[in-house]
């Protein structure tokens, strides 16, 4: 594919911090918490269809999936709630595609994903493809948040969310704020998590 003017169609992103992310070959060295937290900050889960004065970005999501891992999760650990935290990191590159439309789009969309989802975990140095029991802990909580979200936020009856959800078990929504918050304020309180997580793992 070629642009306008016959060259290569780009395939990078400029970031705010100056970073050029190529997307077919994203090197860790591009990639920049900063870059990510703002990023997830104005990207809509649900595209956007959620009560509230603001959007329930994915950083407030990946917030939420991180609680909700660190009660739930069989071995929890500085670094398991960082890669509970960044789960959904690629998002601040290519967006939040809602499952529907991921299931049609079908493989270029997931293996650009998991491209991404290598050179960030290896920028903060994590495993680039986590082990499985984490994997399906992490997952666990994602679909949890996504329960809490879908009733409380994005107008499904507890049927529907539970059909495709499944319904909580031993975990109440009261103990989560599911509130949307301005993006900047996401923007930060993502930010100061991880330097949290970083700190205890430095320390470790």
């Amino acid at each position: 594919m070629a642009d306008r003017a016959g060259a290569p169609a780009r395939a990078w992103q400029r970031m705010l911090s100056g970073r050029r992310l190529d997307l077919l070959d994203p090197s860790p060295l591009d990639v920049e918490i900063s870059d990510i937290a703002h990023g997830l900050a104005r990207v809509a889960r649900w595209n956007g269809q959620t009560k509230g004065d603001h959007a329930f970005s994915v950083a407030q999501h990946s917030l939420l999936v991180e609680e909700i891992y660190s009660a739930i999760g069989k071995e929890v650990g500085p670094e398991t709630q960082l890669a509970a935290l960044l789960h959904d990191a690629p998002e601040y590159v290519i967006g939040d595609m809602i499952s529907p439309f991921k299931s049609v789009v079908g493989g270029g969309y997931r293996s650009c994903e998991q491209r991404l989802q290598h050179a960030i975990h290896l920028r903060f140095s994590l495993p680039a493809t986590l082990p499985e029991r984490l994997k399906q802990d992490i997952k666990r909580a994602d679909q949890i948040a996504a329960y809490f979200e879908a009733t409380e936020l994005a107008g499904f009856s507890v049927p529907e969310a539970t059909q495709f959800f499944g319904r909580p078990r031993g975990i109440s929504v009261d103990r989560f704020d599911l509130s949307p918050h301005p993006a900047k304020a996401v923007q930060s309180a993502f930010l100061e998590r991880f330097a949290a997580i970083e700190r205890t793992r430095a320390a470790a």
